[in-house]
Order: structure tokens, then C-alpha cells, then sequence
């Protein structure tokens, strides 16, 4: 039986275990059929908000970074990686409870760096815009 939420009916988990984000969310990614991008998915729940009851900046951040390599994924192919730096720019409040999303672009893919840009949403609305750089690391 698949731990997938059925609401994410098509989605996988990113095929290995990640501690942490699995912590965090979890996160799930698939193919966007309609634009052929990769899409990133999470289902918010109490514990992803703050105090206010919207979701939590440091939530947002996370779900930013996994997406980050969601997004560069064919980039990625046979390598390994990390992050070298992620801004956020949030610009909505939200307290959604139905699952929120990021999609996103490489704007260039070097020999070692990949160079990304997204954003994470829910329904209609942009909740955060998201820039970074993945340095890529060859499998030992």
C-alpha cells in the first residue's frame, strides 16, 4: 500500500529516503502533464504553520530547497548534489489545507552549477518566489 496520499493521485516520493524531508512535509514531485515541467507537492497540516496559523516561513524555505532539485532533476541525472544558496521572497499569507505546489525553470546549467527559479502556490494564488544554485557532485 502506497503512503502517497490519494489526493496526490500520480505523485511519487523523490525515490530514496530523505530524513529530513520526509520530517518536514513529506514532499512528493511528478511530471506536470500540461507544461511537461517538474512539479513539487506537499500536503499542509498543523504543524507546518506558525503561530498565527499561516504557513511557517521555514516550511515554505524547505519545500523551496526540495524543489530546487525536483525542478533540476534532468540536470541532475547520475550526479548528486547540494545546495549552494536558495533566497525566498514570500509574498502571501496562507492557511491552505489542501495541498500546495512549486513549479519552476533551470535558467542555466553548467559543467557544475545548476542555476534555478520557482514558485510555490496554492490554487491561483503565489504564495513565494524562490531563486538558487545546485553544485553538482559526482557519485562516489
Amino acid at each position: 500500500m502506497s503512503d502517497i496520499p490519494k489526493i496526490l493521485d500520480g505523485y511519487t516520493k523523490w525515490g530514496f529516503e530523505e530524513p529530513f524531508e520526509d520530517h518536514a512535509g513529506p514532499f512528493y514531485m511528478k511530471i506536470n502533464p500540461d507544461t511537461g515541467r517538474h512539479l513539487s507537492a506537499f500536503i499542509p497540516e498543523k504543524r507546518h504553520m506558525n503561530g498565527g496559523s499561516f504557513l511557517h516561513g521555514g516550511m515554505l524555505m524547505a519545500f523551496a530547497d526540495y524543489a530546487l532539485f525536483v525542478i533540476a532533476h534532468n540536470e541532475l541525472e547520475d550526479m548528486n548534489a547540494v545546495t549552494v544558496s536558495c533566497q525566498t521572497e514570500f509574498l502571501k499569507g496562507a492557511a491552505p489545507t489542501t495541498p500546495v505546489f512549486a513549479d519552476g525553470e533551470v535558467t542555466r546549467n553548467t559543467r557544475s552549477l545548476v542555476f534555478v527559479r520557482g514558485r510555490v502556490y496554492h490554487e491561483d494564488e503565489t504564495l513565494a518566489t524562490f531563486s538558487g544554485i545546485l553544485k553538482k557532485i559526482k557519485p562516489e
